[in-house]
């Protein structure tokens, strides 16, 4: 068949499929549009799932007559200026948008209307229609400068791709999301957004700055984000990330809560993801996701915005370095929260309480009825405790004390200060009693505290297990016959890449032949372990991360496993000095308020929770 060129307008449709997918994407386009202009306030409505209409109006510097025309040519961009030779660099991008695109694509596959007005110039307006241009003509306009575009009958030039639109609802929750993505990145900037007429978002500009920002991502994220956010603030090399971080009691069932931004730009990048997710690799489960947003600033020459027409994807001129920052970061903040549990815990305990029926109370009907919810199936106290009253016959702590778990040194001594202070202002407070061999129950001078003193305990042991690793290279284990591993050979390119760094964490590999790889040593804490599914693991996380996360995460598991059998065992009774002992311990370990998989370890209940219990406030 002959080769023939395509007609404009089917360049252009064909375009525009590329930059708008759908009308969410149509809105990101025109919202970054309006902050390049320089614009406090946006307002942006749509009907119709944004099929029917979409409106958004900004205050910015608007455009001038002339520039209108230009504005909906394909390639025709005021983000890019040509040097003295006439090239264009396109390697120190600092604008939202730079390709000359949206407009015009816009203006090819629905009706298109702008409306403009440039400080102290007249309002004019310019109408495309499936790529049909109007000419320029006077307009009213109600501001003193700005824009308002105006989109109508989206993708009817293009019918085949309304069969692919979802249902008008989720396309306006994907509108929602992408209004609330382009606010947190921008606290400075009001926005409002409605919906077939209702106004479902309305944000008042916030002051730059950490405290604006927090402001704002707590009236997108809900105060439960607000109350229990890390703040990240660190800067490596001239690469600064900042931003917020759940607690990993925090954590979520899916990854809905992760919003990261380079430069301004809300992407979806893989790199940031997988070192979000090593970060928090010690911390969570596999199935559970951590809550953060986080803002990379970072010289526009060591990034790359080109990589898709939707400007969604970046790559970087220095991955490993960009990591390293985010891991380092946030593990910093959260070797900094310590012992902190996320206040959502003391919410679903306060939940599953019922109030008391009002049948008469006796013993039979005391499990079912006086502590029918967090205390469900409660006996009574194990060992009543005075407050600051020595339990007689019990104060030598190794007097149930049974074999140690591995790295276990022993119960911290009750000396110095915390034999002169009254353990009741100690943020854990003072042990008071122990439920069901299992949980302890501590009193602060403002409410009580409940641990699992196995989570507690495990959390510890792994703790300092995790240091003896630090502290000294992790001991390997040679295979009595080096086993072959067969991998496609882009896998094993990948996994031989990073042999320097899987023999720091005990794993040595070596090429043998064509997609082939040896392994003649392993951690010696992994055991007797599955190298064939061990070595595709780490294929699978270089492909989708760029870290060997498997191994590390093997590795954890396996101290977690040592950790669990180590440590004190639910059933256990413990005498008082030895639940102090555990409370003091807990306090003076980071992240020892949740276990190694997220959970709490233990539960705080203010003396004003309890009140309104009992119907007090």
């Amino acid at each position: 068949m002959p080769i023939r060129r395509l007609p404009p307008e089917t360049v252009n449709r064909i375009a525009a499929g590329e930059v708008v997918e759908r009308p969410a994407s149509a809105i990101k386009e025109l919202v970054e549009n309006a902050l390049d202009a320089g614009a406090t306030r946006i307002e942006v409505q749509a009907d119709g799932g944004g099929l029917s209409r979409i409106l958004i109006a900004d205050d910015g510097h608007g455009m001038a007559p002339d520039q209108l025309a230009l504005a909906v040519e394909r390639h025709a961009t005021s983000k890019l200026e040509p040097d003295d030779a006439g090239d264009v660099d396109l390697l120190r991008i600092s604008t939202l948008g730079f390709r000359g695109e949206a407009l015009p694509s816009i203006g090819s596959v629905a009706r298109l209307t702008i409306t403009s007005r440039s400080p102290g110039g007249d309002a004019h307006q310019i109408t495309v229609e499936g790529g049909d241009q109007r000419p320029v003509a006077p307009a009213g306009f109600p501001g003193p400068h700005g824009a308002r575009v105006e989109v109508r009958d989206l993708f009817y030039a293009t019918p085949a791709r309304l069969k692919f639109m979802k249902s008008e609802r989720s396309e306006a929750m994907a509108i929602s999301e992408e209004i609330k993505r382009q606010a947190m990145a921008h606290e400075g900037v009001a926005f409002t957004l409605d919906l077939d007429g209702r106004t479902t978002l309305r944000l008042p500009a916030e002051h730059p700055g950490d405290e604006g920002r927090l402001k704002r991502l707590a009236a997108l994220l809900g105060r439960d984000f607000e109350a229990n956010a890390l703040l990240i603030d660190q800067s490596r090399e001239g690469i600064r990330l900042s931003g917020y971080a759940g607690l990993p009691t925090y954590s979520r069932g899916n990854g809905g809560h992760q919003y990261l931004f380079v430069n301004g730009r809300p992407v979806r990048d893989r790199l940031l993801q997988g070192a979000l997710r090593g970060a928090y690799a010690d911390f969570l489960a596999r199935d559970r996701h951590p809550a953060a947003v986080l803002f990379l600033e970072i010289d526009p020459l060591f990034v790359d915005v080109n990589v898709h027409p939707a400007k969604a994807e970046v790559r970087f001129r220095d991955p490993a370095l960009v990591r390293g920052l985010i891991v380092g970061a946030l593990r910093h903040a959260l070797h900094a929260a310590g012992h902190r549990a996320s206040t959502t815990v003391a919410d679903s305990v306060l939940a599953g309480f019922t109030a008391h029926t009002g049948a008469a109370f006796s013993p039979s009907s005391q499990t079912s009825q006086g502590f029918a919810g967090g205390f469900s199936g409660w006996t009574g106290w194990d060992r009543p405790v005075a407050a600051n009253q020595d339990i007689p016959g019990l104060s030598e702590r190794s007097a149930r004390v049974e074999a140690p778990p591995p790295g276990f040194t022993g119960w911290p001594e009750q000396s110095g200060a915390a034999n002169t202070s009254d353990p009741i202002d100690q943020p854990l407070g003072a042990a008071r009693a122990q439920v069901h061999g299992t949980y302890i129950v501590a009193q602060t001078r403002d409410g009580l505290v409940v641990v699992d003193q196995h989570a507690a305990h495990e959390r510890l042991v792994y703790e300092r297990m995790k240091v003896q690793m630090a502290q000294g290279s992790v001991t390997r284990q040679a295979l009595l016959t080096p086993e072959v591993v067969e991998l496609d050979p882009a896998e094993a390119d990948r996994v031989l890449a990073r042999a320097d760094e899987l023999a720091e964490l005990g794993l040595i590999v070596e090429p043998f032949g064509g997609g082939a790889v040896l392994v003649r040593e392993t951690p010696a804490l992994l055991g007797d372990t599955d190298v064939q599914g061990l070595i595709r693991d780490i294929a699978d996380d270089l492909a989708e991360h760029g870290a060997a996360l498997a191994l590390s995460e093997r590795l954890g598991e396996v101290c977690g496993t040592m950790a669990c059998h180590g440590s004190v065992r639910a059933g256990r009774v413990l005498s008082a000095p030895e639940m102090n002992a555990l409370l003091r311990q807990m306090e003076a370990t980071p992240h020892s308020g949740q276990c190694n998989h997220g959970r709490p370890t233990y539960v705080e209940l203010k003396l004003h929770d309890l009140e309104k219990l009992f119907g007090r406030r």
